[in-house]
C-alpha cells in the first residue's frame, strides 16, 4: 500500500485502521500500566495511596511526610513535577476530611508551589481534586490533590495533537531535587 501524498488524504487514511499513518502517531507504551487498569476500585488493602507510605520515601517517590497527608509524585505526570497530595487515611471524599488534614493539604500545596517555582521556574500551576469516578478520578477511593507545574509554552502541538507530554528526567531524579529543596523549617 502506497503512503498518503498530501494533508487531506492523511487525515482520511489515519481513521483507518491498518493504514499506514505516515508518522502521525507518538507511541507512548509505558501509559499503558495506567490505561489498561482502568478506573479500579480500592479498599485499604489495595490502594496504591495507602501503600506508598509504608515503603521508602524512594521507593514510593515520596517528596514529603507529614502528620495527616504526604506528597507524592504522580506516576504518570501531565508535567514535569506533577505531585499528589494525599491524606494518609482512606477516604473517597474532600468533605470527609478533617480539619487538621485539610489544614495540611493546603499548606503542603502552598509549600510545594514555592518548591517548584524555585527548582522548576514555573509561571503557574494547575491546582484540583478530581472526585469520584465519574468526576475523573483515577484513583476515586482515596482523596488526592493534584499539583501540576506550568511553563510559558509548555502547550505546544504535542499535547495538542498528540496527547503527549515530554518527561526530560527520571521521575526518581525529580523527587530527589524536590525533597532535597523542601523548607526544612517545615519539617514535621
Amino acid at each position: 500500500m502506497s503512503q498518503p501524498q498530501d494533508t487531506d488524504q492523511i487525515t482520511d487514511d489515519f481513521q483507518l485502521p491498518g493504514v499506514p499513518d505516515a508518522f502521525q502517531r507518538l507511541w507512548t507504551p509505558h501509559r499503558r500500566a495506567y490505561v489498561s487498569g482502568g478506573q479500579q476500585d480500592y479498599d485499604e488493602h489495595t490502594c496504591p495511596f495507602c501503600a506508598a507510605p509504608t515503603r521508602k520515601d524512594e521507593d514510593s517517590l515520596i517528596v514529603h511526610r507529614g502528620e495527616h497527608a504526604f506528597v507524592v509524585l504522580n506516576l504518570y505526570p501531565y508535567n514535569p513535577g506533577h505531585v499528589l497530595v494525599c491524606p494518609y487515611r482512606h477516604i473517597a471524599d474532600y468533605d470527609e476530611a478533617t480539619e487538621q488534614e485539610t489544614a495540611e493539604i493546603a499548606r503542603f500545596t502552598q509549600i510545594i508551589m514555592g518548591v517548584l517555582r524555585e527548582q522548576s521556574h514555573a509561571a503557574g500551576f494547575n491546582i484540583g481534586m478530581n472526585q469520584g469516578k465519574i468526576g475523573g478520578a483515577g484513583i476515586a477511593a482515596h482523596l488526592h490533590q493534584h499539583i501540576v507545574p506550568r511553563w510559558s509554552g509548555d502547550t505546544n502541538f504535542l499535547p495538542i495533537v498528540a496527547g503527549t507530554k515530554t518527561v526530560t528526567q527520571t521521575l526518581a531524579e525529580i523527587r530527589e531535587l524536590l525533597a532535597g529543596a523542601w523548607p526544612a523549617d517545615d519539617d514535621d
